[in-house]
C-alpha cells in the first residue's frame, strides 16, 4: 500500500496540544502585560485609599483646630471680661459695732485697664455662719461710695462713676453678719458685666472698731 505525504502540512491547532512559537510568545506577552496590569491598578487603589484617608486626617485636624482656636477665642474674651472691670480692695476696717447697725469702711479701686463704671454697678455680699450650721449674708450696692477723702456712705444722684486709678471709700453694711471673735467671713464683690473679688474678713480674738479685717 503506498503511503502519501502532504509536502506541506498543516500545524496541529492549540486543540491538538501545540501552538506556534509566534502565538506560544505572544500568550506570554499578553501574561506579563496583564500582570504588570493588575500590579498597576492595585497599585493605584491604594494611592486612592491614601488620598481618602490624608483627606479625612486632614479634615479632622482642621475641624479640631478650628474648635480650639473657637475655645481659646471664647477664653480669652472671658478672661478679658473678667478682668477688664474689677475691684481692688486697699483695705476693710470695722466701722461700727453698734448691734444691727455693724459696718465696714472699704478702701478701693478699680483694677487697671478697667472700664469706667458707675457706683450702684458694685454690688457685694458677706457670708457667714448663722450659728446653727447654716449660711447667712448680708449684701448691697456701692451707691454711697465716694473719694478717698470722703464718708463712703453718702449717695448721690446721679451715683458717682467710678474709674481707674482713683481712690475711692464705701461704707458695708453687716447687720446679719457682724464681727464676731475668732471667726472669718467671705466677702465677694462683682462688677455687672465685670470680674468678682474675694476677700476673707478675719476677725481676732476681740474684735473692736478700726480693726483692719482685710
Amino acid at each position: 500500500m503506498e503511503v502519501l505525504f502532504d509536502p506541506h502540512p498543516i500545524p496541529p491547532s492549540d486543540e491538538g496540544g501545540r501552538v506556534k512559537k509566534g502565538e506560544k510568545m505572544k500568550t506570554e506577552k499578553e501574561t506579563k502585560q496583564d500582570e504588570l496590569a493588575a500590579i498597576g491598578i492595585g497599585a493605584m487603589i491604594v494611592f486612592i485609599a491614601l488620598i481618602l484617608v490624608a483627606a479625612v486626617a486632614a479634615a479632622v485636624i482642621i475641624q479640631t483646630a478650628e474648635k480650639l482656636q473657637q475655645n481659646a477665642q471664647a477664653s480669652g474674651d472671658d478672661t478679658q471680661e473678667q478682668m477688664s472691670t474689677k475691684v481692688i480692695l486697699l483695705s476693710t476696717v470695722i466701722d461700727d459695732m453698734t448691734g444691727g447697725a455693724e459696718e465696714l469702711f472699704s478702701t478701693f479701686e478699680l483694677a487697671p485697664g478697667s472700664e469706667p463704671i458707675q457706683a450702684d454697678d458694685l454690688a457685694y455680699t458677706v457670708i457667714c455662719d448663722d450659728g446653727a450650721g447654716s449660711a447667712a449674708f448680708d449684701d448691697g450696692d456701692f451707691e454711697g461710695a465716694t473719694l478717698h477723702d470722703g464718708d463712703g456712705d453718702s449717695p448721690a444722684v446721679p451715683v458717682i462713676t467710678l474709674n481707674p486709678g482713683i481712690t475711692y471709700v464705701v461704707v458695708l453694711d453687716i447687720p446679719t453678719c457682724p464681727p464676731t471673735a475668732n471667726t472669718d467671713h467671705i466677702l465677694v464683690i462683682s462688677v455687672v458685666g465685670g470680674g468678682q473679688t474675694y476677700e476673707e474678713l478675719q476677725y481676732g480674738s476681740a474684735p473692736a472698731v478700726g480693726d483692719v479685717v482685710v
